[in-house]
């Protein structure tokens, strides 16, 4: 199995920016697509962005195309949200998660593909 730790988080005012990182430790990394979610308070737990094996085939939740970019370097186990633009609106606890594929370019969208999750590190965004 692969283990996730999320950082990166914080307060930051609205318009600035944050980089989110999770790493992975245990299996080989370059076998799992990764996505990360999101869940603001009282709301539930909504995709962001999602990525490949190979690290193409990223994929947004519509309302975040633009501002937020998913990336990953399978060399250091570790896939990066850059979240840019902040708003207000996107105050919540972001999770990684990830599952193994076969497929080099497949990913998911949807929270029940995944079966490995991190603890989430929360993001605040003041006005």
């Amino acid at each position: 199995q692969v283990q996730l730790v999320e950082s990166g988080g914080g307060l930051a005012q609205a318009g600035g920016s944050l980089r989110l990182s999770c790493a992975a430790s245990g299996r080989t990394f370059s076998n799992y697509a990764v996505g990360w979610f999101r869940q603001p308070p009282g709301k539930e737990r909504e995709f962001v962005a999602a990525i490949s094996r190979s690290g193409g085939m990223p994929r947004y939740a519509d309302s975040l195309k633009g501002r937020f970019t998913i990336s990953r370097e399978n060399a250091k186990n570790a896939v990066d949200l850059q979240m840019d633009s902040l708003e207000p609106e996107d105050t919540a606890l972001y999770y990684c998660a990830a599952v193994e594929v076969s497929s080099q370019v497949i990913n998911f969208i949807l929270a029940w593909a995944y079966n490995y999750w991190g603890q989430g590190t929360q993001v605040t965004v003041s006005s």
